[in-house]
This record gives C-alpha cells, sequence and structure tokens, in this order.
C-alpha cells in the first residue's frame, strides 16, 4: 500500500512539472506556428519574467497581485521590441540565421539579469499557499497544485481560443504562406506582432511559477532546453502534441530522479528525444513538412 501510495505522489509530481513544461512550451509553438521562428531564448524570457518579479516583490515592495500583472506587461513590451526591432528585419532569412539571432538574445539577457542582480540565486516571496494538499492520503506539494492549475487553465483557454477564435485562421495562413495571407487581407506584421507579444508574456508568468517552487538564478535559462526538448518531442506547430509531450517527459523525469536518481533527469530527457527524433522527426502531432535544423 505504501508503495502505491509513493508512486501515485511520484507520478502527481511529475504532472506539475509537465504541466509547467507544457506552459512554456506553449510559447515556443506561438512563435513558431506564425512566424516559423524557434526562438531558443524562452528560457531567458522566462528567467528574466521571475527577475522581474523578484525586483518588484522583494527589491520596490510591491504586492503580488500587482507585481503579476506588471511583469506579464513587461513581457508582452519586451516580445513587441524584440520582434518589431530584430526579427522583422530578418524576415527573409534563413532559418538558422534567425535561430542563431535568438541564441545571441539570451545570452544579452543572461548579461543584464547577471549585471543587475548579480550572479547569487535569490528566491522570490511566498506568495502561495505553504499548506500541503492531500487528495486522500496522498501528498501534493501546495506549489506544484497551484501551478499545475495555472497552467492547466492557461494551456486550456489558448486550446479554445485556436479551437474557435476566428484570429486563429489569420495565424496559420501567415505561418503557411504569407503572401497569400496578405493577399487575402490579413495582416500579416500585427499576426508577427501579437504572437511575439503573447508568447512572452506566456514565457514571463511561467517564470514566475518555476521561481516560486524551485528559486531563481541566471542559470535558470537552462530550463529552455528541457522545454525545447518536448516541444520538438511534440511538434514544433501542435499545441496538443507539446501538451501530450510534456506531461509524459514530466512523468519520466519525476520516476527518474525517484528511483535512479536526480543525475539521471536529463538523461532520460535527452533520451526520450532522440528516440523521437530517430521514428517520428516532426513530432507526435507535429506537420510532417517541418524542416529540420
Amino acid at each position: 500500500m505504501n508503495d502505491w501510495l509513493y508512486f501515485t505522489e511520484v507520478a502527481l509530481a511529475g504532472l506539475g512539472s509537465g504541466a509547467l513544461l507544457a506552459l512554456t512550451g506553449l510559447a515556443f509553438v506561438l512563435i513558431y506556428k506564425a512566424t516559423r521562428v524557434v526562438n531558443l531564448a524562452i528560457g531567458e524570457t522566462l528567467m528574466l519574467g521571475a527577475y522581474l518579479f523578484f525586483g518588484f516583490t522583494s527589491g520596490l515592495n510591491m504586492a503580488v497581485w500587482l507585481a503579476v500583472p506588471l511583469v506579464l506587461l513587461c513581457g508582452g513590451v519586451y516580445g513587441a521590441a524584440i520582434e518589431r526591432a530584430v526579427i522583422r528585419r530578418m524576415l527573409g532569412s534563413s532559418a538558422l540565421s534567425v535561430f542563431m539571432v535568438t541564441i545571441g538574445l539570451g545570452s544579452i539577457l543572461v548579461g543584464v539579469v547577471e549585471l543587475v542582480w548579480g550572479l547569487e540565486p535569490h528566491s522570490l516571496v511566498n506568495f502561495m499557499p505553504e499548506k500541503p494538499v492531500f487528495l486522500g492520503e496522498i501528498y501534493v506539494s501546495s506549489k506544484t497544485a497551484v501551478a499545475f492549475v495555472v497552467a492547466a487553465l492557461t494551456i486550456g483557454l489558448f486550446l479554445l481560443v485556436f479551437r474557435y477564435w476566428r484570429g486563429s485562421l489569420a495565424l496559420r495562413a501567415t505561418a503557411t504562406d504569407p503572401g497569400a495571407a496578405y493577399s487575402c487581407g490579413v495582416s500579416v506584421p500585427k499576426v508577427y506582432s501579437l504572437s511575439w507579444v503573447v508568447a512572452c508574456m506566456i514565457a514571463a508568468g511561467a517564470g514566475i511559477l518555476v521561481g516560486a517552487i524551485g528559486g531563481i538564478s541566471s542559470a535558470m535559462g537552462v530550463f529552455g532546453l528541457t522545454v525545447l526538448s518536448v516541444v520538438i518531442m511534440g511538434g514544433l506547430d501542435s499545441i496538443l502534441g507539446v501538451l501530450l509531450a510534456a506531461l509524459f517527459v514530466g512523468l519520466a523525469e519525476s520516476f527518474a530522479i525517484a528511483f535512479l536518481g536526480g543525475e539521471f533527469k536529463l538523461v532520460t530527457t535527452f533520451t526520450l528525444l532522440l528516440a523521437m527524433l530517430l521514428v517520428r522527426p516532426h513530432g507526435l502531432l507535429g506537420t510532417a513538412e517541418i524542416d529540420r535544423l
């Protein structure tokens, strides 16, 4: 009985971790669906959101209810600025060139964070309930539970939006053929800007959740590599595929940590990625025509 109880607790922790992976992966997918750009700076955008929240709450003593929307606003402004000043100027360039530019953007963000807040790790103010959640006899961390609920609601909202919002047709049309989208009256630049704004807002918000659970440091951007692996496994242009892959990877990592040790966490993730690339290079539900980088 105790073995099954422990097994269930590990599984629930894995689902919570998978929800955070899926939430951050949503930012990857939104940008790729609209612009065909693989933004490798999503992890650093997540880090920036966490540090902005830290600065607002610990540095300026701002209330959490005010700091959260302000972080989201800053994330949106950052996304709009980067899209307008950098990405739009590179339209027509090779995918590899834009990919390398996003790596540079990530490095710049790391440098800015280290200049402003230093190299030492920090802890965010404790704004989540401390009382653990019990499902019968099953223990669930309150922070994991909150992160799972927030991620699930956000992803569910976007699935509904892409299913019923007419604007999602403009996004898909722009991604497929920008020239044809222009001829049909779609404002392609606005679609590009909107995708970057919303994606960076999501990444910044995810940074608050990730930082609340594990603390913050300038190395948080490494989380983005795990998320990128999940996105590739699920399909670069499939929100549902990324959701399924994220939950599976979250479970696999959680069981690897529990039964093999923490050092096997990334080994498990990248082994799954390698297997998926060999069997299905475009991911679980991704479009088969996706170009390989």
